[in-house]
């Protein structure tokens, strides 16, 4: 016994004590330099693109037809005529466009100079509009002749007045009147194609703002990079992908979150941009039959359009077509109409202050064998975080802590990375506020699926809370939405004496249908539990933002004064 036991001694082997710390030899004689350092930019992506592509199309507009090259160059001489006019690192410009030409030009030419583009939302009253001229201190403004009646007025708003410069789209009537000194194309003629456009100096560089809506108090300023937004084009790639010259239909406002930047994320795949100002079933089953259209993005307005089209308005088409949806999660019933009408819908989630998308519904190839509401479940989750992302949870905004991966147990959902905002313009206290604890609070309420999947359930602000029971708008809504007759709804709370509030749901019938509030009321009852079921449905058409998302802050006003 006792020699074994000498033998297992004899047979350790000493373990050695920790190594002596040296200079770290990655970090002598390997600093950055130009050659193996340069900031980030999308800027770069068009740059890249003329060279190796300089023929391939890159912009449709009616019957113009813009070829990389060309792109390349009216854009450096956008940026060459504004640099003429003073225009430097740290201003502002403004710009009031539809989905055309100009808009594209600017999302280049602009940050060019070192300036920061603006891109203001086009359904905007003339107050605000003012506001967020003042606010983001625009030197110069491109504006379309359309809106010439909405600046107008913003601009006699103003002490200090921006450079105006009045874009006259040849395939489309104008009838506003001119505002400023000079014409875009004729800004542009004195502007050098060969001009020598800068880098930013630092990738953190701003490189454009967005205001958010503002539905509260005066709209906040959000503040891009360009790094994210050169991360974007990679992302935006990955989670549509566009690879092999895309042509991509623009059914999303460029000035919603630069188009979710897509503006740089088709530069980066050399794709093909379908400009197009309305948004009509005929005109964009037309562009996708007649342009082999293979991405398009919106909100649910837009599959809605889609999908109930009329036979005269539909053009027939062979080739796959990727529709990015955003905003709530499409009905099982929409969702089966965009499938036999010929597009396959990749569900994305993000927020202004992230640059758009910043979660995809990552698809598994295993999901298509499930059955029809299976799939529908899957599809409905809002799902992962972009490639470009490197934070995603769901969080007790109390405690900081991640709520259980369950399904079930409710937090807010909160993101960290590279593509969220550098902060609000000139608003401290907001910014810290939204970055509390080292995480973006988006104010969206959601859950976690053990798969690392997330779903949303409600905003904050939206969350319905009777007899104290929380119930989720976002699960009363996808449950009347099933119903035939129903194209759009919303759910907000409606104050009740009893219970303290109550769901209230505002109903967009479809065209020539008809539902009465029993109806609903009872068809909801088979899928959803007692509590949760509207006692209040009024039928209406439903107030909508130009991107097609619904209004509920103007629901809220109502269901109080019901």
């Amino acid at each position: 016994m006792g020699g074994t036991t000498k033998s297992k001694r004899q047979k350790r082997v000493a373990r050695p004590g920790p190594v002596a710390r040296s200079k770290n030899p990655y970090e002598a004689g390997l600093d950055r330099n130009a050659a193996n350092f340069q900031p980030l930019t999308p800027l770069s992506h068009l740059e890249r693109s003329a060279r190796v592509f300089p023929d391939h199309t890159a912009i449709i507009h009616g019957q113009a037809r813009t070829s990389y090259r060309d792109f390349y160059a009216r854009s450096r001489r956008l940026a060459s005529a504004l640099a003429q006019a003073g225009v430097g690192k740290g201003d502002t410009v403004a710009v009031m466009l539809s989905n055309t030409p100009p808009m594209l030009e600017a999302h280049y030419g602009v940050p060019m100079t070192g300036a920061v583009l603006n891109a203001l939302n086009t359904r905007l009253d003339a107050a605000t509009i003012a506001f967020m001229l003042q606010h983001g201190g625009a030197r110069v403004l491109i504006t379309d002749r359309e809106f010439s009646a909405t600046i107008a007025d913003a601009l006699a708003r103003l002490k200090k007045k921006p450079l105006v410069i009045d874009y006259d789209d040849p395939q489309f009537a104008q009838t506003g009147a001119r505002l400023g000194p000079i014409d875009y194309e004729d800004f542009l003629a004195g502007g050098d194609p060969d001009f020598a456009w800068r880098m930013p100096d630092d990738e953190w560089d701003a490189i454009a703002l967005n205001y958010t809506s503002g539905t509260t108090g005066n709209p906040k300023g959000v503040v891009y990079h360009h790094r994210g937004a050169a991360l974007m084009g990679y992302g935006n790639a990955l989670a549509g992908t566009m690879t092999n010259h895309p042509v991509l239909l623009w059914t999303l406002p460029m000035f919603h979150c630069n188009g979710w930047c897509m503006p740089w994320s088709l530069s980066a795949v050399a794709g093909t941009h379908v400009c197009l100002r309305r948004v009509r079933a005929d005109a964009i089953f037309a562009a996708i039959a007649e342009h082999r259209v293979t991405h398009l993005c919106g909100a649910p307005i837009v599959m809605a359009t889609l999908v109930n089209a009329a036979e005269n308005e539909r053009r027939a088409f062979s080739h796959k077509v990727t529709f990015m949806a955003a905003a709530a999660p499409p009905p099982q019933s929409v969702l089966a109409a965009m499938a036999e009408a010929g597009f396959e819908v990749v569900h994305v989630y993000g927020l202004t202050e992230v640059y758009g998308p910043a979660v995809v519904n990552e698809w598994h190839e295993d999901w298509n064998r499930l059955n029809a509401t299976g799939r529908a479940a899957k599809k409905a989750r809002q799902g992962v975080r972009y490639a470009t992302l490197e934070g995603l949870a769901v969080m007790d905004p109390d405690t900081m802590k991640p709520v259980p991966a369950d399904g079930v147990t409710i937090g807010e959902v909160m993101m960290r990375g590279n593509i969220v905002m550098r902060g609000y313009l000139k608003n401290a206290k907001a910014t810290r506020e939204a970055f509390r604890g080292g995480w973006f609070h988006s104010g969206d309420l959601g859950v976690m699926y053990p798969d690392g999947y997330i779903q949303l359930k409600d905003r904050a602000k939206d969350i319905i809370i009777s007899g104290g029971e929380n119930i989720s708008s976002i699960e009363v809504e996808d449950a009347i939405a099933r119903h035939p007759a129903v194209l759009f709804v919303a759910v907000v709370a409606r104050p009740d004496a009893k219970w303290g509030e109550h769901p209230c749901a505002f109903v967009e019938l479809r065209p020539g249908a008809h539902a009465t509030q029993k109806q609903i009321i009872d068809f909801a009852r088979t899928r959803l539990a007692g509590f949760k079921l509207p006692r209040t449905v009024v039928f209406s058409e439903l107030p909508k933002t130009s991107t097609g998302k619904i209004q509920k802050f103007v629901l809220r006003e109502r269901a109080r004064s019901l």
